[in-house]
């Protein structure tokens, strides 16, 4: 770089070729300090993302299937890979739920900004009266636990159920118990899988989900980090929102923790949040 800035002095075309090396150099600095916040033991790790409406019936449902759109844009972006594990469609639109299995360096570190309520606040396109609404959907990341690290699932402590699996798959979701509904008694953890045919594949989607919440849920008791976990935890309602979206009567996205907003609400929508989740790493190493 300092070689380029002193020969291109007089030379348009090195100028030209000086301002893509700087453009690119401060890119590569940028993703470097970003790494450096990233020094927990799970930050590298693949992660585990799950979607859930807040009360609203319809409107919240179809708020869930935006953000859930939201995190498979920006993992395409980063060319991450992201497998949806379980999705339970809304009777009229959106989904009552969604788990999200990515695969990517880091995936866990970046997604770890996201968890909490999001709020949104649009002109509703269910409202024949083209009224305001307000929606809340809940986000929730995990590490994906990989081999090198053992978790203790005792088959006496879990009860798995199959059924029926609802949605898109043609006839054969209405002939066979291919879903998997998976309880941990002592935790009293939930997990279910039915995006797959086979039974036996919606059973290891399951487990593994399984393992990564009893992972969490082990690292949050060992760090004694319940209190700063609890909010995340908060009822899916008014003030305990980590970020609002507000499409009318402006535009503007802003995240509550770190204070970042911007006014693009498509762009945002579109998977571009990483500038919320390097305020919220900077913020949190503060």
């Amino acid at each position: 770089m300092e070689t380029l800035v002193e020969l291109s002095l007089d030379d348009a075309d090195l100028q030209k070729e000086l301002a893509g090396s700087r453009a690119t150099f401060e890119k590569q600095i940028d993703e470097f300090e970003l790494r450096a916040l990233l020094s927990d033991v799970d930050d590298p790790r693949d992660a585990i993302l799950t979607v859930h409406p807040g009360a609203g019936g319809t409107e919240s449902q179809d708020w869930a299937e935006m953000l859930l759109r939201l995190y498979m844009r920006w993992c395409e972006q980063r060319g991450y890979e992201a497998d949806i594990i379980d999705r339970q469609s809304g009777e009229e639109a959106g989904i009552k739920s969604a788990t999200l299995e990515i695969k990517g360096d880091y995936a866990y570190g970046y997604l770890k900004a996201e968890s909490g309520v999001h709020r949104l606040v649009r002109l509703s396109p269910f409202d024949a009266n083209q009224r305001r609404h307000t929606s809340f959907a809940s986000i929730f990341v995990y590490p994906e636990v990989g081999e090198d690290i053992e978790i203790d699932i005792k088959l006496d402590d879990i009860r798995i159920d199959t059924y029926r699996a609802s949605g898109a798959g043609g006839q054969h979701v209405n002939k066979t118990s291919s879903a998997v509904r998976i309880t941990h008694e002592p935790s009293g953890i939930v997990v279910q899988c039915q995006t797959e045919r086979s039974q036996l594949k919606n059973k290891e989607s399951a487990m593994k989900v399984l393992r990564a919440r009893l992972y969490q849920r082990a690292r949050e008791e060992e760090a004694k980090k319940h209190e700063e976990y609890a909010k995340f935890k908060k009822k899916i309602e008014w003030g305990s929102q980590i970020r609002s979206y507000v499409f009318h009567p402006y535009n503007l996205v802003k995240d509550h923790r770190t204070s970042f907003e911007t006014s693009d609400t498509t762009s945002v929508m579109d998977g571009h949040i990483d500038g919320f989740i390097n305020a919220y790493l900077n913020w949190k190493d503060k």
